[in-house]
């Protein structure tokens, strides 16, 4: 099967990292490329950021089809042009958040994220009530590091863990999702960290669970349903 990741921002900064994580947790007879976009941000913290990409997502989500790619993950939280491209096209298309927070709610009763920088708060919150999920969440927390500073994955991993201990123990939280699909490879690392420290509670990679479950459809001969995405009707349209 071959799956095309889209990473929704001009630049290929975490190309190599991206594919080196969807590697690991891939099938063995998955095919795995990424792409970027050619006019866009240079990454989406807003929703602002969200909408500057969208039109482009939906232009390399129909180039996918057409080149033969069995499943496209948009990979961003955000999951920006996600619900316009599900319209335009047959194979599934899937982005960050959904497949991680349905993970998280059927191995926990309450969950929290934790997230890059408080202007991505609404769109989660949002992206929650119109998954009908939003009750499930115990919190939504933030590292306070731009998307282009998680390189830095000492303090990245420092700060996520403040934050995840902080929910488990005054929020409640029984389960962790990592709010951006930027914070790659430390997943584990933290799971295995909060049991040392007696709290223990899995964490979740929201690129590992979004190239899992599009695998899942892909071999299930599944997509998105014709009848919730139908095809937009034929119009002139000047963009």
């Amino acid at each position: 099967m071959k799956i095309r990741i889209i990473v929704p921002i001009v630049g290929d900064r975490f190309n190599r990292e991206i594919l080196k994580e969807a590697s690991l947790c891939k099938s063995p007879d998955t095919e795995i490329d990424v792409v970027n976009l050619e006019k866009g941000p240079e990454s989406i913290e807003s929703i602002y950021d969200e909408y500057g990409s969208e039109l482009e997502v939906i232009r390399r989500v129909k180039e996918a089809e057409k080149e033969g790619a069995h499943g496209v993950f948009v990979d961003c939280f955000n999951e920006p042009g996600v619900e316009g491209a599900r319209e335009l096209v047959r194979i599934p298309v899937v982005g960050g958040f959904k497949p991680a927070a349905l993970t998280a709610s059927l191995i926990s009763g309450r969950w929290s994220v934790v997230t890059t920088l408080q202007s991505t708060l609404t769109r989660i919150r949002n992206l929650s009530r119109e998954l009908g999920i939003d009750k499930n969440i115990a919190s939504i927390r933030w590292v306070d590091i731009p998307v282009l500073g998680l390189h830095d994955k000492g303090q990245l991993q420092e700060r996520l863990l403040l934050q995840i201990e902080r929910a488990v123990k005054e929020d409640g939280a029984e389960a962790c999702v990592l709010g951006c699909t930027g914070m790659l490879g430390i997943a584990k690392a933290l799971s295995k960290e909060m049991e040392a420290r007696k709290r223990p509670v899995p964490v979740i990679d929201p690129t590992a669970t979004a190239i899992g479950y599009l695998e899942l459809l892909i071999r299930s001969k599944i997509s998105q349903s014709p009848l919730t995405y139908l095809t937009p009707p034929e119009k002139e349209r000047l963009y």
